[in-house]
């Protein structure tokens, strides 16, 4: 009996989590004016639970939608540290998924993939990606979370 309690107890603590995704983001570039059209009504992302956070101590999840370039590698890494656990990260464009037009093959920035600074648990592809792409990501990650197993 205390191991079905516990089992749904920990199936009502993944859902509230994933309900109440509390966001910081940065953002760059072209992506950074579709992630604030998910704030206007047309969109309205926190219909998903999801509010942004002016700092990192106060967010779950840190959506990053710009070229990870050298000099903001270590910003990037400090504000992942910040955070509370549990911590989520989206990687939101060609950008930030793999260094996009930026990438240090082609480019003097030398942009590289988010997921060689910090761990990514969402890619939402595109350049930039739609509103919809985006949401859908998150969509993901809430059923990411809710099949988490304690």
């Amino acid at each position: 009996m205390s191991a079905y309690v516990s089992t749904k107890l920990n199936d009502v603590v993944n859902w509230a989590q994933s309900a109440s995704l509390w966001t910081y983001t940065i953002a760059g570039g072209c992506c950074a004016n579709e992630m604030l059209s998910l704030q206007g009504c047309r969109y309205d992302l926190e219909r998903f639970g999801c509010l942004p956070q002016a700092h990192p101590e106060q967010a779950d999840l840190l959506i990053v939608s710009t070229a990870v370039t050298d000099r903001l590698e270590g910003t990037i890494r400090e504000i992942y540290e910040r955070m509370p656990f549990p911590k989520y990260v989206m990687a939101v464009g060609a950008c930030a998924n793999s260094g996009g037009a930026f990438d240090a093959n082609v480019s003097y920035a030398g942009a590289k993939p988010l997921d060689k600074v910090i761990p990514v648990d969402v890619f939402v592809p595109g350049c930039p990606p739609r509103p919809e792409a985006i949401m859908n990501g998150l969509i993901r990650l809430q059923e990411k979370i809710r099949a988490t197993p304690a």
